[in-house]
């Protein structure tokens, strides 16, 4: 028997899953059901008719290991090739990233020069913190904050500085209370399998899934590319998916459908939108935020839901500014400012400097973005329901000047306020993954759980998870998993 199957949330992941389920025969029909009026969540870019392009939530992709494989395998599949922008290794904003500590911007070592000599913000070479990790025992915990982590093996120095403000960069985070195991899964594996992230990075740790290059892939490796964008702005990908999702029949995306609650139906599910209108489903799989997934849920699901809820997200405030000319006084991807330098700053990305395509056309222009917020967000600019839009641009223009030096007024700009954008896996967030998945296994609820809020907050890894959740119920392609008898 064929199933339908409703996707929750029209973001990167729900798309990527309605795409690979749109694959296989099993599927009759595929309801997505998307609450606001378009679909891509945060991949989202202004394009302006003088040409240039700004991004308002993830801007380059890695296209390293098997995640980054597998979406570049995606764009592939959406005949994306030649929107493609690529950075190479060699490229200055792949070499060059910067630290603000002190009051001024640090080159981060790198090469075998940087590692070897002392690099300020650092007091000592990085190549002694890492030949003394070899030697620190195992830790002894199940998880572990990744700066405690990072303390324990490389010491209070880089944790600090380096995986402080990486943390900030990344997930808008504290790394003090995010998880190693869950953030950083290659250096917890390495630590558990070799007893070093040193030994581990060098001699693997034998983890992780496989993903058999497409001839895309295969360049972006050859041709050692460490970031790309698309000539129309992240927001090009989701786009390309709706535009393949709508060819096809058994598909069908709603838009403004707000879940209002799930009931167990039968063995499936009846889903109730907020405008009254109701479906069936034999399964869902949900790309909610994990809090918005636990208020739609039915009451005797009450113990995964306060699980759910336990999965908190943190606010970004995203400026975008134009600046007449070449502003910079260092050419680079970008800055980041580590909490202790100032907490409601995150950083700075130089989006000119990777990505000089998306500058208008015509006079030359530095396009920028800062970042702020995150974990700091309230104790920085208060409610984000209440603070003003002024009020953060001021915030960012001024980072600009202090950081920078910039003297000028920027002559275009857009703030965006993302609202609990990025979820924060913190301690002992496997162990949560690890009681919902087992809860809803017990109760055989045909409910799969993926988006950014479980495994992975990178736009690679939301892609991926929402691959695996539609192959979790079909079988990967070209083999059948199960069918409903």
């Amino acid at each position: 028997m064929q199933k339908i199957v409703a996707v929750l949330g029209g973001g990167i992941g729900g798309l990527s899953a309605c795409h690979h389920l749109s694959k296989s025969p099993n599927v009759s029909k595929i309801v997505l059901l998307e609450e606001s009026g378009r679909c891509g969540g945060w991949l989202s870019s202004t394009r302006r008719e003088d040409g240039a392009v700004f991004e308002h939530g993830p801007r380059g992709v890695r296209p390293a290991g098997a995640v980054g494989r597998n979406t570049l395998n995606m764009v592939s599949e959406l005949g994306l090739e030649s929107e493609l922008l690529p950075i190479t290794k060699d490229h200055v904003a792949s070499k060059n990233r910067f630290l603000y500590v002190k009051g001024q911007l640090h080159k981060m070592p790198s090469g075998p020069g940087g590692v070897l000599r002392t690099i300020p913000p650092f007091s000592r070479p990085i190549i002694q913190s890492v030949m003394k990790e070899i030697l620190v025992s195992k830790g002894k915990e199940e998880d572990e904050s990744v700066h405690a982590f990072v303390s324990r093996r490389l010491g209070s120095e880089l944790a600090d500085i380096a995986i402080d403000s990486l943390c900030r960069g990344v997930f808008a985070g504290d790394s003090r209370q995010l998880s190693v195991r869950s953030c950083f899964p290659p250096l917890y594996e390495a630590e558990r399998s070799r007893g070093s992230i040193l030994l581990g990075m060098l001699m693997g740790s034998g983890v992780g899934p496989k993903v058999v290059p497409s001839d895309l892939a295969k360049r972006a490796s050859k041709e050692s590319w460490t970031q790309w964008s698309l000539k129309r702005g992240m927001q090009t990908l989701p786009e390309a998916l709706v535009d393949k999702l709508r060819m096809r029949e058994q598909v069908e995306i709603h838009h403004h459908a707000k879940v209002k609650s799930l009931n167990i139906y039968g063995g499936g599910w009846e889903i109730k939108l907020d405008d009254g209108a109701s479906l069936k489903a034999d399964h869902v799989i949900s790309t909610l935020p994990a809090s918005a997934l636990a208020s739609v849920l039915p009451p005797a699901a009450h113990p995964l839901s306060e699980q759910l809820r336990s999965i908190t997200a943190v606010t970004v405030a995203v400026v975008n500014l134009e600046y007449e000319g070449f502003i910079l006084p260092v050419t680079g991807f970008g800055h980041l400012v580590p909490s202790s330098e100032d907490p409601g700053l995150l950083g700075v990305v130089y989006d000119s400097v990777p990505f000089p395509q998306h500058n208008q056309s015509g006079k030359p222009t530095t396009r920028l973005t800062v970042m702020m917020g995150g974990a700091w967000f309230e104790q920085t600019f208060g409610s984000p329901d209440l603070v003003t839009k002024q009020t953060l641009l001021d915030r960012a223009t001024q980072a600009v000047t202090s950081h920078l030096g910039v003297t000028s007024q920027p002559v275009w700009s857009f703030v965006a306020l993302l609202k609990n954008c990025i979820p924060q896996y913190h301690l002992g967030h496997w162990k949560r993954l690890e009681k919902m998945r087992q809860y809803i296994s017990n109760h055989n609820l045909p409910l799969t759980l993926a988006g950014a809020s479980y495994d992975g907050v990178s736009v690679n890894d939301v892609i991926f998870r929402g691959r695996t959740a539609a192959e979790g119920l079909v079988g990967k392609e070209g083999s059948e998993k199960f069918t409903l008898t």
